[in-house]
């Protein structure tokens, strides 16, 4: 069997172990995707990425037998307990061989270091915040996900549960199809709101990044404030987001609702960089990654709806519908025929029911889980 044990990471050696142990889980498996190992990199530095100004973070290796088996993070997001008024911890990063036993001792790891920052909660995998990839795919084992979404094993969900982690939320992702979007109802509902109101559609100005970044954060920090679980991003971590996705955004898919030259509405759909990535299966980008993408970004021939959203005063006004349709209009001309919009919370009515008047096709749920720490 073998000793098992569960250590922080604490050099550069076992950070490089904790961020390329995935490679060992996934082995053979065709729909997981290879993530950058620069990407990851950034992710969890500490002195570079925003988001640990307001967080604090502590990864963990474990090893059995004297063999890598398990990684996990514990992390305090500080900005997140201010705005929700809770005293909660999360983890994230989970990785593990099909072991309940090393899954056990890394649970009861982050909830250790949790507890001795004195929350009450556990709420996972959060990697590591909701404005990141967040939840446990439960539903939909049967593709590769889209880009800046998680992929796990089927198994990961018992060892979750036979540990004693309970659903707190589902978040559900839609596939549209423009054939299928263009018998829907949302279609007429769009049609409907250009004729009788004053809405424009316009592209995002990459002459004018930074004033259209701003734009951006108003839009999403009133659209989504009231939302389960979300944390308003910082204008450091706004500005670190843009920089990223500078690089892959297709500005045609990226899209402002104004009325009477106000912005109330903001659509973002990315190539789905992922059809690249699987590409990649080193995940580095030199010496044959960069050649790859610059080889194959011009064949994605799917997008992401990362964000849909619109103001709480012109909410339920078919709004969000006229943003849909005309990014996918957009993708069509570009020969992209299809989209993935996630992730959708299970109790967002309204954005249900949008995507359903669309005839989207819900294709996966992914599941946050949570205990209590005491």
């Amino acid at each position: 069997m073998g000793e098992l044990t569960v250590r922080r990471v604490r050099s550069r050696k076992d950070l490089t172990r904790f961020i390329k142990f995935p490679w060992k889980v996934y082995r053979g498996n065709g729909y997981w995707v290879p993530p950058l190992i620069s990407e990851r990199k950034r992710i969890l530095d500490r002195s570079k990425n925003p988001f640990y100004r307001h967080a604090e973070i502590e990864l963990f290796l474990a090893e059995k037998g004297g063999q890598l088996a398990g990684r996990i993070a514990a992390i305090v997001n500080h900005l997140h307990n201010s705005f929700h008024n809770e005293n909660i911890g999360f983890f994230g990063f989970f990785e593990s061989m099909n072991d309940q036993a090393v899954a056990t001792a890394l649970f009861d790891t982050a909830r250790e270091w949790l507890r001795s920052k004195g929350v009450a909660l556990m709420r996972g995998p959060a990697n590591p915040s909701s404005n990141d990839d967040w939840g446990l795919l439960v539903d939909g084992f049967h593709e590769s996900p889209a880009i800046m979404m998680p992929y796990n094993p089927p198994y990961y969900s018992q060892l979750f549960e036979t540990y004693g982690l309970k659903k707190v939320m589902d978040l559900f992702a839609y596939v549209l199809r423009t054939e299928r979007m263009k018998v829907g109802r949302a279609v007429r509902l769009a049609a409907l709101v250009r004729q009788r109101t004053s809405a424009r559609i316009r592209t995002l100005n990459m002459k004018n990044l930074t004033g259209e970044v701003d734009l951006v954060k108003e839009v999403y920090n009133n659209a989504w404030s009231s939302n389960w679980g979300f944390v308003p991003l910082t204008d450091e971590e706004i500005d670190y987001l843009a920089a990223d996705l500078k690089q892959i955004v297709d500005p045609d898919l990226a899209l402002f609702a104004e009325v009477n030259g106000r912005v109330v509405g903001f659509a973002l759909a990315l190539p789905d960089f992922n059809q690249v990535l699987r590409r990649i299966p080193s995940g580095r980008l030199f010496p044959f990654g960069l050649l790859k993408i610059l080889l194959y970004r011009s064949k994605i021939d799917s997008v992401r709806l990362l964000i849909t959203g619109v103001i709480k005063e012109y909410q339920r006004r078919g709004i969000d519908a006229v943003l849909y349709t005309e990014i996918l209009e957009r993708g069509a001309r570009k020969r992209i025929y299809r989209g993935e919009a996630s992730w959708i919370l299970e109790t967002n009515k309204m954005m249900n029911s949008g995507l359903e008047a669309m005839n989207a096709e819900r294709t996966k749920t992914y599941r946050m889980y949570e205990m209590g720490i005491a």
